[in-house]
Order: structure tokens, then C-alpha cells, then sequence
């Protein structure tokens, strides 16, 4: 006899159930049974209402096997449907990240790692800062890991640059609206809190892992918070007496948000976009899962072929690599913050 036997016996539901004894010998307490053994379930043991332990007395609760089965078999039968709109969308990110991928492969050396140094001083002014990303490419380049750096740098342009392009008005929308706020915020604490793999999972069903946009969609999903989060609060910190101004002199809301809420939200938005960049980075890594080039590939060599000194390298390439985006960015806000002084 199951555990909750009597509960639909009770209330009647056993014809519902459409077995009368129960949900057959499925369990050792039914084989006890049968065999004269002591079956009785103290308040200690008694499992919870699960629909497994349900399903052992009423065939006709489904088990939660059935409940997984039927979102993947739900997911598969609009699957088709669902890639006949996404993939239109999406085709650009894919271009986007091969021209990206080719062009940082393609430049010679000797040419971008001037360029970047020459990028890292119009942003920073600063030549420590420049001497450290020539240290660093240099050192990546010499361990013969500059191909696979290139790579994980054009892809975290790419996506960190699509984040902003689409976080900042996003964040926008919601610091202007509190009904879209509280709309968007479930959302951003599920991106936020959703582990990095789950988001690969419904990705491989709808893409080919030849496709860029396998993983473009998943970093950007994953990178997107923080530029969104922070363009809101910036925007909603921006002293009242300065809006109350700006009404004074007549400012429409556009000018209001172009030339007052944004340049003094900037900051926050520059901090948003520095998180943005390195959660882009993490994500990369993972996404190597899934045919995503770069750094994060020779990890999951190390990882699966147990090559300690290419794992280790690598990871240092990475946090090298970390290190240079995350001073750069700093920098950039540092001279803003200085600008507003």
C-alpha cells in the first residue's frame, strides 16, 4: 500500500485514479506488503506530497520525469517556428563576430598591438597603462597564445558593444517609467541569477554550433545586467534640484535626458558597461563549450586532456587579459569623473 493511499481513497478520487489498489507493486513497500511484511509509514518518513509519491498511489498524477519530458517535447514542437522568426534577428550577430573574428586574425602583430596601445592612451592618457598592455600582449604573444587572445578579445567587443547598445536604452526606459521598471526587473534578477550553462541548453536546440550566434546570444544574456541595472540607477540619482532646473529653462524631456540626466548618469553607466565587459569575458570561457574560439578553448584542453601547463596558462592569459579591459574602462571612468568636476 502507497503513502497516500488513503488520501485519495478519502476523497473518493480512486475510480479518478483508475486503479483500485492503488499504483500497483511499484514501490518495496508494496512487495513487503504482499509478502506480509510491516508496511506502516511513521510521521518521521513520510515523504513529501511529491508527484513521484503521489503517482505511487494515483497512476493518473503524472511523475516528474513526465513534466520534463513534456517542456523538452513542448520546446521541440515550436522549435521550428521559434528559429523561423529568431534566426532573421539574429543572422547579424553572427556576421558581426566572423568579420570581427577575421579582422583582429588578420591584422599583423606588429599592427595591433600599436593600435591598442594607441586606443589605451586615447582612453586613459595614461603610459603606464599603455606600457602594461604592450607587457601583456607581448608576453601572450611570445607563449604563442596571441591567435587565441585575438579571438577573445573580438568577441567581447562585439558583445560588450551590442550590451551597451542595447542595455543603455533599455536602463533608459525603465529609470523614466516605474511600470516598466517593475516589469523588467524579474527579468534582469533571472538573467542575473540563471547558472551560465542553463543558458547554452536552449541554444543548441535552436542553432548549429558552427553558428557564431550560438554563443553571441548566450554572452549577451549573460552580460547584459549590469549596463541595464546601472543606466537605471544613474539616471534616478540625478539630483531632483538639477531636473527642477533644467524644467526652469524650459528643456524638453529629450534635452532634459540628453544634455543633464545621461552626461551626469555617465559614471554609473561607465561602471555598468566595466562590469558588462567583464562578465562578457567570463561567459566567453564557458561558451567554449559550445565552439566559441579564444582563450577559453585551450582551458577546456587543459581541462580534458589534463595539460596542466596549457590550463594554467591560459587561465593567467585570462586574468592578464581581465586585468587590461578592467584598467582600461577604470581609466576611461576616472577622466570622465575628472571631466565633471
Amino acid at each position: 500500500m502507497a503513502t497516500y493511499d488513503n488520501l485519495f481513497d478519502t476523497l473518493g478520487l480512486r475510480d479518478w485514479c483508475g486503479d483500485d489498489q492503488g499504483g500497483g507493486l511499484s514501490s518495496m513497500a508494496d512487495l513487503m506488503g504482499q509478502a506480509g511484511g510491516d508496511t506502516d509509514t511513521t510521521l518521521w518518513d513520510m515523504p513529501f506530497p511529491s508527484l513521484d509519491a503521489l503517482h505511487d498511489s494515483c497512476e493518473a498524477i503524472p511523475q516528474s520525469r513526465d513534466l520534463t519530458q513534456g517542456l523538452e517535447q513542448g520546446f521541440l514542437a515550436i522549435k521550428d517556428s521559434l528559429k523561423v522568426v529568431v534566426d532573421p534577428l539574429t543572422q547579424p550577430l553572427s556576421w558581426a563576430l566572423e568579420n570581427a573574428l577575421w579582422l583582429m586574425q588578420s591584422v599583423p602583430w606588429f599592427v595591433m598591438i600599436p593600435l591598442l596601445m594607441a586606443i589605451t592612451y586615447a582612453v586613459g592618457r595614461s603610459l603606464k597603462l599603455v606600457g602594461l598592455v604592450a607587457l601583456v600582449f607581448g608576453f601572450l604573444a611570445f607563449i604563442d597564445f596571441y591567435e587565441h587572445t585575438m579571438q577573445t578579445l573580438a568577441i567581447i567587443f562585439v558583445c560588450a558593444f551590442i550590451c551597451v547598445l542595447l542595455g543603455v536604452p533599455i536602463g533608459i526606459a525603465m529609470s523614466r517609467s516605474d511600470r516598466v521598471q517593475r516589469t523588467m526587473i524579474p527579468v534582469l534578477d533571472m538573467l542575473q541569477t540563471l547558472p551560465p550553462f542553463v543558458y547554452l541548453i536552449p541554444l543548441i536546440f535552436l542553432f548549429s554550433v558552427t553558428e557564431p550566434k550560438l554563443y553571441g546570444i548566450a554572452i549577451i544574456l549573460y552580460a547584459i545586467v549590469p549596463v541595464v541595472r546601472l543606466t537605471d540607477l544613474g539616471i534616478r540619482l540625478v539630483d531632483k534640484d538639477v531636473i527642477e532646473a533644467a524644467d526652469a529653462f524650459g528643456m524638453t524631456n529629450r534635452q532634459k535626458l540628453y544634455k543633464v540626466q545621461i552626461p551626469l548618469a555617465l559614471p554609473n553607466i561607465m561602471a555598468g558597461v566595466n562590469q558588462t565587459i567583464m562578465m562578457s569575458l567570463a561567459m566567453v570561457v564557458i561558451a567554449s563549450l559550445v565552439s566559441a574560439p579564444g582563450l577559453g578553448v585551450l582551458v577546456l584542453r587543459g581541462i580534458r586532456s589534463l595539460e596542466l601547463g596549457v590550463g594554467l596558462l591560459s587561465g593567467l592569459g585570462i586574468v592578464l587579459l581581465a586585468i587590461i579591459l578592467d584598467r582600461v574602462t577604470k581609466a576611461a571612468l576616472a577622466r570622465i569623473n575628472a571631466a565633471q568636476k
